[in-house]
């Protein structure tokens, strides 16, 4: 504030999802993610990284995202965890709950759900799978066990 620039600093995109791209799935990246196509599936930041998510006016995400910084100009119909920052710009539309440690809102812009800020730091989330690890038991193989 007063001449303080507290926007994240410009990363270099390292994943785009174009326009015309619809990915069904969840997302772990790290780096910088540009998203002007649409998402129907989590987008979760790597732990401990610094990442950003930009999502242009065309963007959709229809899933949680849980990222350090978030720029949104596009829609996200779910909760939206911003550990850092979060830029609303003019025609950004959030249907989910926002939890935030700083926050930028442009006029226009919308959120339907609750606006909660968070000056600890969040649990950690655990990471999405890998490919090369072991599969979680089922259900039925934990109760055989115990």
């Amino acid at each position: 504030m007063f001449g303080k620039d507290k926007k994240p600093k410009p990363t270099k995109i390292d994943t785009l999802i174009g326009r015309q791209t619809e990915l069904r799935g969840d997302i772990l990246f790290s780096g910088g993610l540009h998203v002007d196509g649409t998402i129907k599936g989590n987008v979760i930041a790597e732990a401990g990284s610094a990442s950003v998510l930009t999502l242009s006016e065309h963007g959709v995400i229809e899933g949680e995202v849980r990222v350090p910084h978030i720029i949104l100009n596009g829609t996200v119909v779910g909760d939206v965890h911003a550990s850092e920052t979060i830029e609303f710009d003019p025609k950004a539309s959030v249907t989910g709950n926002v939890y935030y440690k700083i926050i930028e809102m442009a006029m226009g812009a919308e959120v339907n759900g609750s606006l909660v800020r968070r000056n600890e730091p969040e649990a950690p989330v655990l990471s999405l799978p890998r490919e090369n690890a072991a599969p979680a038991p089922s259900a039925t193989e934990w109760v055989e066990e115990n």
